[in-house]
């Protein structure tokens, strides 16, 4: 098991929707590992497969960040099919490190997926849990959070990730 670099807002792979996974073998297996490694080194609620430079349809979420034994879902080609409601609240994303902005989501919601053993699952979530399978789910579809921020929030946070780039201290 290893944390793997975490690609940063600009990288193309986090702009084009993901490949459904066809075959759980030893190699997804790894890559799942990795990934939960990774989140919890970050330290984060979810990581996207592409997130860690991989196009493959996979995510992982831990509210706990790994303090609470069995709270560790892992998500093989998920799929929103229900949301109901709607919050708002503070989200950030480990691809645009230091940047919160206000979100919009369903306030629940239930998702459809296969989990790391090969078995066809269903999972409601409410709050928390909504909002970060929307925000994974998002990723393996190529969106990030701050698509869903408008106006000037969105060009000060565009403006100073590019500011940071110049810079040579994003990427």
């Amino acid at each position: 098991m290893a944390v793997l670099p975490i690609v940063k807002y600009g990288d193309s792979v986090l702009r084009n929707p993901t490949q459904p996974v066809g075959d759980i073998d030893a190699a997804l297996q790894k890559l799942i590992d990795d990934m939960v490694d990774t989140m919890y080194a970050a330290p984060g609620v979810g990581l996207a497969a592409n997130q860690v430079g991989v196009a493959k349809r996979v995510a992982v979420i831990d509210l706990t960040v790994g303090k609470k034994p069995g709270n560790l879902h892992v998500f093989i080609n998920p799929e929103l099919v229900e949301m109901e409601g709607q919050i708002t609240e503070e989200e950030g994303c480990l691809s645009i490190p230091d940047f919160v902005e206000d979100v919009t989501r369903p306030e629940r919601v239930k998702v459809r997926f296969t989990d790391r053993n090969g078995q066809q699952r269903e999972l409601r979530g409410e709050g928390l849990m909504a909002r970060a399978l929307c925000h994974e789910i998002d990723h393996l579809n190529g969106a990030l959070y701050i698509d869903h921020v408008r106006g000037f929030k969105k060009d000060r946070i565009l403006k100073k990730i590019q500011k940071l780039a110049k810079s040579g201290m994003w990427g």
